[in-house]
């Protein structure tokens, strides 16, 4: 409608249009929160989706020792003259791995020479425990605890009581004074020793009850020892031995010749087990339905797979050719267990055999571990309570001076 004095319309001319900033300025507190929210969240995917890539992780693995090697660039930074000392150091250092290699060679042949004569007293063992032999009073002229019985100083009473406890405990075995030998010898290791443990199956014992001896051997060239597991007649398998060999390195790594810390197994072979029809205990049978795509029946198969079983140690994955030749995680795990277990069997279970069966072995192991995780903290504070406690004294058990008065 016209103004008659000003001759214009009336109408106000439409507001100009929002800038997107000021749509955005127009955004609530709470929801800019949410979006920082999501943003964030997407933001913690994308990160955790990453550090589970193994490439990812290697080059951040790669970066942080190239950074921990050389902190604030001090390394880089030095003068010439000072980088060119570090390098003489750095050969004098390699000179010294190298040393210490053929020192370790050296100790590998020592141990060759005394397993000769250790074999003799495995072999003395071993007919004990197969009842091939019956020590006589000669041979069982060692002192333990309960020796006789105590020297045959319990009560009647004593007596009686151990009688009636000994009705009340459930029996763990079916052995009396008939049975010959050291029955389960190596079963009975096997059961006491977490590390082995975990890998026999209850159907792995009945066929460990026959292995009779593991006998070790070691090797020149190449460097490395055999483990053999000597078994009687069984109806599981016709092998009278199962081998597992053991090769080891004893040469410091051309590109990391400073990480060399003395003599490692790199690679083992196992061997093939002639199972009886029926008694292969390392695969199973399992039962599987399969669905035709255009027809819809269904039918089922039969496949074998793995079974979990101790008897799998001597059948490893293979060990590639090529040192540079790159393993999955998996097989290098794997590798590396079997590499663990057969150390500490060549290590600790074939010489102290009878320490591992009767237990005193693994009590020695546990007390090692707790002193050296828990130290003597709780015992300190219930010394200094005792009012007979003196320090001095407690330092000079320890090898420590005793502090000095002044007068």
């Amino acid at each position: 409608m016209a103004d008659p004095e000003k001759g214009t319309t009336a109408e106000a001319p439409p507001p100009p249009p929002q800038p997107a900033a000021a749509a955005e300025e127009e955004m609530t507190e709470e929801e800019m929160e949410e979006v920082e929210e999501e943003e964030g969240g997407e933001r913690k995917e994308l990160v955790d989706k990453l550090m589970k890539d193994p490439q990812v992780l290697a080059a951040l693995q790669t970066k942080l020792r190239r950074f921990l090697g050389t902190p604030s660039g001090y390394i880089s930074s030095l003068p010439l003259a000072v980088k060119r000392r570090i390098k003489a150091l750095k050969k004098l250092q390699l000179q010294y791995t190298d040393l210490e290699a053929e020192f370790y060679k050296e100790v590998h042949a020592l141990e060759v020479k005394y397993d000769a004569m250790h074999q003799a007293l495995y072999e003395k063992r071993k007919l004990v425990v197969n009842s091939e032999y019956e020590p006589n009073d000669d041979d069982c002229d060692f002192p333990s605890d309960d020796e006789e019985e105590e020297d045959k100083a319990l009560s009647k009473d004593m007596e009686e009581k151990a009688k009636i406890d000994e009705k009340e405990e459930p029996k763990v075995h079916d052995f009396d004074e008939n049975t010959k030998g050291i029955p389960e010898f190596w079963l009975t290791i096997f059961k006491n020793v977490d590390l082995l443990a975990e890998m026999v199956q209850d159907y792995d014992e009945p066929i460990l009850k026959h292995l009779t001896d593991i006998q070790l051997k070691f090797h020149d060239e190449p460097m490395g020892f055999t483990l053999e597991f000597l078994f009687s007649e069984n109806e599981f398998f016709t092998n009278k031995v199962l081998i597992k060999h053991y090769e080891m390195k004893c040469v410091p790594d051309k590109d990391d010749p400073f990480g060399f810390e003395g003599p490692e197994i790199f690679k083992c072979k196992g061997c093939s087990i002639d199972w009886k029809k029926g008694k292969n205990v390392t695969v199973k049978t399992i039962k599987k339905k399969q669905k035709h795509k255009s027809r819809g029946a269904v039918r089922t198969i039969t496949k074998t797979v793995q079974n979990d079983s101790f008897f799998n140690f001597f059948n490893p994955p293979p060990v590639p050719e090529d040192p540079d030749e790159d393993m999955d995680e998996d097989t290098q795990a794997l590798l590396t267990a079997d590499f663990e277990i057969g150390h500490y069997i060549r290590e600790r279970i074939v010489p102290r055999a009878v320490l591992f069966y009767t237990g005193e072995a693994l009590d020695d192991e546990d007390f090692e571990e707790e002193e050296g995780e828990e130290g003597e903290e709780g015992d300190d504070d219930e010394e200094e309570d005792d009012p007979d406690y003196d320090p001095t004294k407690e330092k000079v058990a320890k090898g420590q001076p005793p502090e000095c008065k002044q007068q």
